[in-house]
């Protein structure tokens, strides 16, 4: 669209309704010149999987329409066939390399098949895979103490869970427990997972269903580019003592957020925000719980944890995904004495520490401090922000570029002044993205943000890759 219209003739109404109209067209037709673009070219990899011999895409699909839940989606009009990874990219059926950005959620942390993660797991394999935290293991307690000295102040007691969703769930458990209340205030467009707890933190219709959610109360989500103040963190963090004031005892029993919302679209918070909070929260009782499922272990790159780029301490941190770079792992940390309420009752995890999954985890720490992956996120990503940026002043079609480190969002809109979600376009540059060799995730609430969460491994060739990708993409629309 960039090439058809001019960005300042057309009220941004006029310029919306042509541009819909247009894309209509162009969808359909693909015939637009490349407006002196060029097609991008992969960087170079000196790796060739070997030769797959297994199910086509096509039977994989029609075994899981027959077999698996129906609720479970795709990307991707001909959804991919995954088979192998390394580093940063992914290969398909046909041995067709493309460049992961989108990390398999945020979750691929030290790259697909790290040879320390492999190794750490396939040694550990070889000894014991299970035997219950009822019998000591050393694995356990090694990652224990590794991951409790990334922490601060007094943060050193973990309880390791099989996901993100259950460690929320864990963790809401906790504070009400610890307090006595049972009120706890997220975030509007928040997403904490989707069991019985953690589905009423979850502040997102799309990922709510029509069940009992009793006890959360959410904020008014302190978002820059779409909120009603702005990026004044003070003015958004008043609601948050009002909830306290009207729509509770006046006691909580926590309030729990991510430093940057991953689902609803990769919002940063807007600053001043998180002191303010805090010092509500803790004046009625209650604890504060940092949500690090995708912005922990290093991915914001200034930070090894979201929470430490505003300055306050949460009294639990609950982490997964990047923690085991794919293994099914999740944790919560908190303090001794917070911990102790669980011993009230019996509480047990019959995978919660399981070896392999511990040991795994050690090793992403290690890979992590070893590749100083953490600084390579910020300069990697500082540079990736800076390319698309320079996309935003090129396209109308990019509304807001935001986040940290190596998670970044991209949201489109048909309309700059109004704001209005660009849901087609988002999908077909995807799509277009992908046949180029680019495969990125998409979120927020209208479905219309580009989210790049890549491996930490990602290098600036790859970041050029996956912007010329956009820049061609785009420059078709």
């Amino acid at each position: 669209m960039q090439g058809l219209i001019g960005r300042r003739v057309l009220s941004g109404t006029a310029q919306s309704l042509l541009r819909q109209r247009c894309f209509s067209q162009v969808a359909q037709s693909e015939v637009l010149p490349d407006n002196g673009v060029a097609t991008p070219k992969m960087p170079p990899f000196d790796y060739t999987p070997p030769p797959y011999t297994g199910p086509t895409a096509d039977e994989i699909f029609a075994q899981r329409k027959e077999y698996l839940s129906p609720s479970m989606f795709y990307f991707y009009n001909k959804p991919l066939n995954i088979v192998d990874g390394k580093r940063q990219y992914l290969f398909d059926e046909s041995g067709r390399r493309y460049l992961d950005g989108f990390g398999g959620i945020a979750t691929v942390s030290c790259g697909h098949c790290h040879p320390d993660v492999v190794e750490a797991i396939v040694n550990q394999t070889k000894r014991i895979q299970h035997s219950t935290i009822l019998y000591l293991n050393h694995a356990i307690g090694d990652f224990a103490q590794a991951l409790a000295s990334k922490l601060p102040a007094n943060l050193k007691v973990v309880f390791f869970t099989n996901s993100g969703t259950e460690a929320n769930e864990l963790a809401m458990l906790i504070a009400r427990l610890y307090t006595g209340s049972h009120d706890i205030i997220s975030l509007r467009n928040a997403y904490h997972g989707n069991a019985a707890g953690t589905m009423g933190a979850t502040a997102q219709g799309n990922w709510k269903f029509n069940v009992i959610q009793s006890g959360v109360h959410h904020a008014v989500n302190p978002d820059p580019y779409r909120g009603v103040f702005g990026a004044d963190g003070e003015k958004y963090a008043n609601d948050v003592q009002d909830l306290i004031d009207f729509g509770t005892s006046g006691h909580v029993a926590g309030f729990m957020c991510e430093a940057i919302q991953g689902v609803g679209g990769i919002v940063e918070l807007a600053q001043g925000y998180l002191p303010a909070v805090y010092n509500s929260v803790k004046k009625a009782g209650g604890l504060f719980i940092a949500d690090e499922v995708q912005c922990g272990f290093a991915r914001t790159g200034s930070n090894f944890w979201g929470f430490e780029g505003h300055g306050v301490v949460p009294d639990i941190v609950t982490m997964a995904k990047g923690i085991g770079n794919g293994i099914p792992l999740g944790a919560v940390v908190t303090t001794p004495e917070v911990a102790e309420v669980l011993t009230r009752r019996n509480y047990f995890n019959t995978f919660g520490g399981n070896p392999v999954c511990t040991a795994a985890g050690l090793a992403v720490l290690k890979v992590i401090e070893k590749e100083k992956l953490q600084d390579n996120a910020f300069v990697v990503g500082s540079y990736l922000k800076e390319r698309l940026n320079a996309l935003k002043d090129k396209y109308e079609l990019i509304g807001d570029v935001r986040g940290r480190g190596l998670m970044l969002g991209v949201e489109l809109v048909t309309d700059r002044e109004l704001k209005t979600a660009a849901k087609a376009e988002t999908v077909h540059i995807m799509e277009k993205m992908k046949d180029l060799g680019v495969l990125i995730g998409k979120g927020g609430f209208y479905g219309n943000v580009f989210r790049i969460t890549p491996p930490l491994c990602f290098t600036k060739d790859d970041a050029d890759f996956l912007v010329d990708a956009m820049d061609y993409t785009m420059s078709k629309i």
